[in-house]
């Protein structure tokens, strides 16, 4: 017998009905030769301080510093013991002869599927199945194609040295950086760089003062005219008067055709942006809606750091692009050209975010307005990308009045291109046309004076924010070199939802803000905890790793000797920084007996003994700012899997097993807004 083991039941069915193993037992299926079984996420990973001994168990002190395990020791999640026995009793059947790994393929997969075959001291050998889609066709072509473990043991090992880095930088950081403030903080590799930035922004945004400036602007009946900035108002009234009724003449009329080449394909993060841009989904929600519609096979593989396809999947992409055309009526009047969106150089583990041709075949207007909405963005930019250029002519006109030089540009479109399968609301707003002017040519004109105020740098949205975690670290290489930036695609949605339980940032509508306890925190680490630069060192270091470029032993070696210096240097408490612990705050009061509401391990809770409590609504955490909102008297909703969610300040009495128990009452809408 086969073993196959994937990442979660959903994926290991896609497998199952390819290879005919239908029969349903506990924990797996099997037929046709194959057993098929899934570790539902994590089932192992690495131990706990607590868990080691070492006087690591003991209250927090800076005696316990560093933490540095001289060997690592890893623990079965508490919540999924059934399984892994499930797995471990397969993995060691003598009915069972070879394995094959069909976890996620990348660093994650590679790491879960590995901890759990080494927790379980097999030693069969195993063949790793790589797929991108889970139509059945790439499931068969992905089984005819197979390398043994092996071939993937450098991608085991950045995976695991990232596992191992952010235990030492997350458990070291903020075991040291509690006992010398005094008060409970939370490090992260990743997660303490990032609030860094939104920190660095909030100021920058607080603390900007707006300037006025002027210009001069000439009416010359159908088109104006305007001066250069003038920052002093008195030079630019007297600009005005000598302007106003005064001969204005065509110095220059300067025309070009440009062209703004079609986009790239999606990867996860341009996607993730796009669609916080366009529907307001966080990182979150659209990484799930796209997994979704991965395991669904209405989509490839949804983890990736590509925005292009290989060579192989020419006429696959050009025949998927067809479809779009047929199931999304984009009324394409070209053919289009695949060629632009190919690039063996720049793609290593999956290719690009696209359609798959089950779209053909599924029931589209039965999905989930979320998914509905990510798929439709997917195949839109699969259209686009394959589309001809956008050309538009680009006019600036220069004139002088008064020996002051003023201008105008305009431009008008010549090709739509792949402009034309966008929404309207997505197009940049193009300037004006102007009108046919010549050089040499007069106008007597109305002036008058514009006036205008500097911009305030804009709060970080997920957007955005995703754009700098990207882009950090970046800034002395060119675009073809690897992206370095903080976290991977996989990884960075994660760390927002991080910062947001843990109560460092709050969203405010589309827009993710520092809250007191994240600028504390920002304001008392070093440099060292805090610097993006570092981080994304670490990041293209580990993707060396991965590539067989670089040790994952001195890559380990680096780290464990940052973590040295950082609690030498900072081992020590620090009484003139004063921070406020938060942890025992009320956040509002009980409207059931106005008792005070706390944050607890488990969620919400009253302290007085009518029960009021909430730990989530239909599986989804509130934020500390919607239940402060809530216990203020205000509603709140979310959005999850394309169903928005209000929750209403009021609350209804619950009787579960004899006991009764409060909470807020909800309504759901089938709307997304």
């Amino acid at each position: 017998m086969i073993l196959i083991v994937g990442e979660k039941p959903s994926v290991s069915r896609a497998i199952s009905s390819v290879i005919g193993a239908n029969t349903a037992k506990k924990g797996y299926t099997e037929g046709n030769g194959y057993i098929i079984s899934w570790c539902v996420g994590h089932l192992v990973g690495l131990k706990y301080p607590n868990d080691y001994g070492n006087g690591w168990d003991h209250k927090w002190s800076f005696s316990q510093l560093p933490m540095i395990p001289d060997k690592w020791l890893f623990k079965v999640t508490d919540s999924s013991k059934a399984q892994y026995n499930v797995l471990k009793n397969l993995m060691n059947s003598d009915s069972v002869t070879e394995i094959i790994c069909a976890t996620d393929a990348d660093r994650e997969g590679e790491c879960i599927f590995r901890y759990v075959y080494n927790m379980a001291r097999c030693r069969k050998p195993v063949k790793r199945l790589w797929v991108s889609s889970l139509e059945d066709s790439s499931i068969r072509q992905a089984l005819k194609n197979m390398k043994p473990m092996s071939a993937y043991d450098n991608l085991f090992s950045a995976g695991y040295a990232r596992a191992r880095a952010d235990w030492l930088v997350g458990m070291n950081g903020s075991r040291l950086f509690s006992v010398r403030y005094g008060c409970k903080l939370n490090i992260g590799r990743v997660q303490t760089p990032t609030l860094a930035m939104i920190v660095q922004r909030d100021s920058e945004v607080c603390g900007f003062v707006k300037q006025k400036y002027y210009t001069a602007d000439l009416n010359c009946g159908n088109f104006i005219l305007s001066s250069a900035r003038i920052d002093n108002e008195k030079t630019a009234n007297n600009l005005v008067y000598a302007c106003d009724g005064a001969e204005v003449t065509i110095s220059s009329v300067k025309r070009e055709v440009k062209t703004d080449k079609a986009p790239k394909l999606y990867d996860l993060t341009t996607l993730q942006r796009e669609a916080n841009k366009t529907f307001g989904y966080t990182a979150q929600q659209t990484l799930d809606y796209t997994q979704s519609l991965y395991e669904g096979k209405l989509v490839t593989y949804p983890r990736t750091d590509s925005q292009y396809l290989s060579d192989d999947m020419a006429q696959t992409a050009l025949d998927v692009a067809k479809l779009c055309d047929t199931y999304f009526g984009f009324g394409i009047s070209h053919t289009p050209d695949i060629s632009k969106v190919i690039n063996n150089s720049k793609v290593s583990g999956h290719h690009a975010i696209i359609p798959t041709s089950n779209i053909a075949t599924a029931d589209l207007d039965a999905l989930p307005v979320g998914e509905k909405n990510i798929l439709t963005l997917i195949a839109t930019k699969l259209m686009c990308a394959s589309a001809p250029a956008h050309k538009y002519e680009a006019v600036k006109i220069t004139a002088i009045c008064n020996d002051t030089e003023f201008s105008a540009t305009g431009r008008s479109v010549l090709e739509m291109g792949w402009k034309a399968y966008i929404k309207q609301s997505d197009k940049k707003n193009d300037e004006k046309s102007l009108p046919a002017v010549s050089e040499g040519q007069a106008f007597t004109v109305q002036a008058s004076k514009g006036e205008h105020f500097t911009s305030p740098p804009k709060p970080y949205t997920e957007d955005t924010l995703l754009s700098a975690m990207e882009r950090a670290g970046n800034e002395e290489y060119d675009e073809d070199t690897e992206k370095k930036g903080l976290g991977t695609p996989a990884t960075r949605a994660a760390v927002i939802e991080s910062l947001v339980k843990n109560g460092y940032v709050e969203r405010d509508s589309k827009k993710l803000r520092a809250t007191d306890k994240g600028k504390e925190l920002i304001k008392v680490v070093p440099d060292e905890v805090k610097s993006a630069k570092l981080t994304a060192e670490w990041e293209t270091k580990l993707q060396q790793v991965e590539h067989g470029q670089y040790s994952a032993d001195s890559f380990m070696k680096e780290i464990e000797q940052n973590i040295r210096d950082m609690c030498s240097k900072y081992g020590s408490a620090d009484k003139s920084v004063s921070l406020s612990d938060d942890s025992h705050e009320p956040i509002g009061k009980c409207p059931k007996c106005g008792e005070d509401v706390f944050k607890g391990k488990y969620g919400y809770y009253c302290k007085g003994k009518c029960g009021m409590n909430i730990a989530k609504v239909y599986g989804v955490e509130l934020s500390d700012s919607q239940v402060k909102g809530l216990l203020s008297g205000k509603s709140t909703s979310y959005t999850s899997r394309g169903r928005k969610t209000v929750v209403l300040p009021e609350i209804a009495e619950n009787n579960y097993q004899g006991k009764t128990y409060y909470n807020w009452n909800t309504e759901r809408s089938n709307k997304n807004d």
